[in-house]
C-alpha cells in the first residue's frame, strides 16, 4: 500500500475539481492551474497508464503517446486504486 499524501491543500485542490461539470470548465480550470507542459505531462501519463492497463506493450504505448520507456515504467509501477476507479466508470 503507497504512503498517503492528503493535505489541507491538496483537499482544498481536489474540492475544487469535484466542482466542474464537464469538460470546457476542466479545460478552463486545468489551463489555468497547470502550465502547458504540466498539462501535457499529465495527458500523457493517464493516456499511458490506459494503455498499459489494456495490456499494451511498451513499444506500442511509446508509439502511441510519445513517451519514453522510463515514464511508461513509472507509471506502469504507480497503477493502483486510483486508476482502476477512473476506468472502471468510463
Amino acid at each position: 500500500m503507497r504512503k498517503s499524501k492528503k493535505t489541507i491543500a491538496a483537499d482544498h485542490l481536489f474540492a475544487a475539481i469535484l466542482t466542474l461539470k464537464n469538460k470546457e470548465e476542466c479545460y478552463l480550470f486545468f489551463e489555468d492551474l497547470c502550465t502547458p507542459n504540466e498539462l501535457s505531462s499529465l495527458s500523457q501519463r493517464y493516456e499511458v497508464a490506459k494503455l498499459v492497463s489494456e495490456g499494451k506493450t511498451y513499444v506500442e504505448i511509446a508509439e502511441a503517446t510519445g513517451a519514453s520507456t522510463a515514464t511508461i515504467s513509472r507509471v506502469s509501477r504507480s497503477i493502483n486504486e486510483g486508476y482502476d476507479i477512473v476506468f472502471s466508470r468510463l
